[in-house]
């Protein structure tokens, strides 16, 4: 497959890769690929960087079966295809996510699909000699995780671009951060992969959808929402805050002070 990408594109993938050094000599990185758009492009986009970086890295790509579905066969014989054209060695395997949530009884499901999924593909790459796991969470992906810890948690926190794992001794990187998911939208033009979609029956009825809305909702009337809370998520952003609530031990002194003492 020839592999092209607008000037824009790579020089996203570049500011990723060198700004949080993401792909090193000898790296064996396993792409999380589900066959949704993201992942796909995620796979394109690392071929393309294995041709063109002047970094000696193997590429294998691993999609999890949620077995939410019975079609997965096909979908899987599709990805494989594609990415053979990409030459990426490609493996699928069942963990029964399905059955975890139907058996938790209206437990958070995103929460445990995102375990499950985890725990299998870092399992894999421990088992494959992989020393890094690559997923395909983009810059609005980013922006709406930072926006849903502070409405959902109260916390200030995203994931981060680059991150290591020290139980796993592994290395997760997310070398698309730079890119709007429009942006990726857009790509499938030069992919011509025409995305799988979600197997999930909570997909569009999330928490992280209803952040999706809330922002684009919100955007109408302040256009630079997006861009000040992108702003936001770097760690130099940060302004006068509370100190941290103290503890009953902590603020013994200070009470028997006002209370008893003259």
């Amino acid at each position: 497959m020839k592999i092209k990408l607008p000037q824009i594109y790579f020089s996203k993938l570049m500011r990723a890769i060198t700004e949080f050094e993401l792909i090193e000599n000898n790296d064996h990185i396993l792409l999380g690929i589900s066959g949704g758009k993201d992942s796909i492009f995620l796979a394109y986009a690392m071929a393309m960087m294995k041709q063109r970086l002047n970094k000696s890295f193997t590429l294998t790509a691993l999609t999890i079966n949620p077995m939410f579905s019975t079609d997965f066969t096909e979908k899987t014989a599709k990805i494989k295809n594609f990415l053979q054209k990409l030459e990426i060695p490609y493996e699928a395997i069942d963990v029964d996510i399905a059955g975890t949530i139907k058996a938790q009884q209206g437990q958070e499901p995103c929460y445990t699909c995102a375990f499950f999924r985890r725990g299998a593909v870092n399992l894999f790459a421990k088992e494959h000699s992989c020393n890094k796991v690559a997923y395909a969470h983009h810059h609005d992906d980013a922006v709406e995780t930072f926006f849903m810890g502070l409405l959902y948690s109260g916390q200030l926190h995203t994931f981060t671009p680059k991150t290591y794992l020290d139980k796993m001794d592994l290395t997760v990187i997310r070398p698309l951060v730079y890119f709007r998911e429009q942006e990726i939208i857009d790509a499938q033009q030069y992919h011509n992969f025409t995305p799988i979609p979600s197997p999930c029956p909570y997909d569009g009825h999330t928490i992280r959808q209803t952040v999706k809305e809330l922002i684009a909702q919100m955007s109408k009337d302040n256009p630079q929402l997006y861009s000040h809370l992108a702003a936001a998520m770097r760690q130099s952003s940060l302004g006068e805050l509370w100190p941290a609530v103290k503890n009953r031990e902590e603020m013994k002194k200070a009470y028997y002070s006002y209370m008893y003492e003259k």
